[in-house]
């Protein structure tokens, strides 16, 4: 069967109520990581403010590359021009910051409730920065977004902006935020196998200085490295790019697939794909089997949170010998898991969206020997006796390709570890 054929016999219940997810503000902690010549001002409020500094760790004397503009109750209702605040924090905040090269006005759940248009204050104030700086906009909001739909509406954002290719030019376009380590040893075994240069070239997407955002366009073949860029990839199919639909590159299983996708793609083959690989597979083999006789036979519940579900139910259960009992997802759009929903086993219990209520009450029936989940249920659960493993932790740890997957097989099994030991 095909795996288009796969996804239509794969089941998935929809559930809709409470949700306990961030909002896609939270993004902005590895965005501006990556992107070192971007600045992320968020127009919102002091929640707002408190959330990224919380979520990022920032001291107070620290200088980051993100901010708050925050609105005051004034603003809130109408009595103050936004606009002409906006204009004045964003003249004052490039004056301070020469070294800003592109400059990302971030919505909120505020500015949204106000309907402030921040597409035309981007239009406008790219108008009068022109040549020194260039300014897109995105909505974060609570509202419209969760967890790591913030990065989704940003790439998304810069693919609209990204300059045209030429109708001859081609390329390999890998898209996903990635930290410096793992791009780099993508990047290796990519050109290593031969890959890039068949491909006619290699970029990352979102590149490390925002002001290089890759041309795209016909000739333009692009490798999704994150699961959640459903919008992002819709932008680029949009400018006649060729999406190369692959496992996500977790483990061995999701890097290897990937690789080789990519690989057929552009004609390389698979003997010098494998050739290549051959040396990073076995040290990630070795690193998984330290953790497996830890995670094999116990029971998994994902809550969903950060997208990145399917993908680590995936590993967990091929690689690790885990036992899904719920995959939740916050949401799910087939063409972009094509590749993960062909390889779940049959009768896998997928469920989109969430009520909260619900899913704990099935959560608490079942009782799993680990619970993957947000923050905000993490706490409680481990009161009811209960083991948790915090998602945002999947995120902001290094956890694709060979040389991590022992790293995410031990961010499993640490929670593990640690109720062993409460227990003695």
């Amino acid at each position: 069967m095909s795996a288009a054929g796969a996804l239509a016999d794969i089941p998935v219940t929809l559930e809709r109520g409470q949700r306990e997810v961030f909002c896609g503000l939270t993004g902005i902690v590895w965005l501006h990581r990556k992107m070192q010549d971007a600045f992320f001002l968020v127009v919102g409020s002091r929640t707002c403010a408190h959330l990224l500094q919380s979520a990022a760790g920032v001291m107070i004397f620290s200088e980051p590359r993100f901010a708050t503009a925050i609105m005051q109750e004034k603003d809130l209702a109408g009595l103050s021009d936004a606009n002409e605040e906006l204009d004045r924090i964003v003249h004052r905040l490039l004056d301070r910051r020469p070294d800003v090269r592109t400059l990302f006005l971030v919505g909120s759940c505020p500015s949204e409730v106000i309907k402030l248009d921040l597409g035309r204050a981007a239009e406008r104030l790219g108008q009068a920065h022109l040549g020194r700086v260039k300014v897109l906009n995105y909505s974060g909001s609570g509202i419209e977004t969760t967890f790591t739909e913030g990065e989704d509406a940003c790439l998304e954002a810069m693919v609209r902006a990204a300059p045209v290719a030429d109708a001859a030019a081609s390329g390999l376009v890998v898209v996903g935020t990635l930290p410096d380590v793992v791009e780099d040893q993508l990047e290796r075994l990519l050109a290593d196998s031969g890959i890039a240069d068949a491909a006619g070239g290699l970029t990352f997407f979102p590149p490390r200085r925002a002001e290089t955002i890759p041309p795209i366009g016909p000739g333009t073949r692009f490798l999704l490295a994150q699961p959640f860029l459903n919008a992002t990839r819709r932008a680029l199919l949009e400018r006649g790019a060729t999406h190369v639909p692959a496992l996500f590159p977790f483990g061995i299983e999701g890097t290897s697939a990937w690789l080789h996708a990519a690989a057929d793609a552009v004609g390389v083959a698979h003997e010098r794909v494998e050739a290549v690989t051959r040396a990073p597979i076995a040290r990630a083999r070795k690193a998984i089997a330290h953790y497996r006789p830890q995670l094999e036979g116990k029971r998994v519940w994902f809550m969903p949170d950060s997208q990145l579900e399917i993908p680590l139910a995936r590993f967990l259960r091929d690689e690790c010998g885990a036992e899904l009992l719920e995959i939740g997802v916050p949401y799910l759009d087939r063409k972009t898991m094509v590749g993960e929903l062909g390889v779940l086993p049959e009768g896998s219990r997928i469920v989109e969206g969430q009520d909260v209520d619900r899913q704990l009450d099935r959560l608490r029936e079942e009782r799993p020997d680990l619970t993957v989940c947000g923050l905000g249920l993490a706490n409680p659960l481990e009161s009811e006796g209960m083991t948790t493993k915090w998602s945002i932790e999947l995120v902001f740890t290094p956890v694709h390709g060979f040389e991590q997957a022992g790293d995410l097989a031990e961010l499993f099994a640490r929670p593990l570890q640690r109720r062993g030991a409460l227990k003695v």
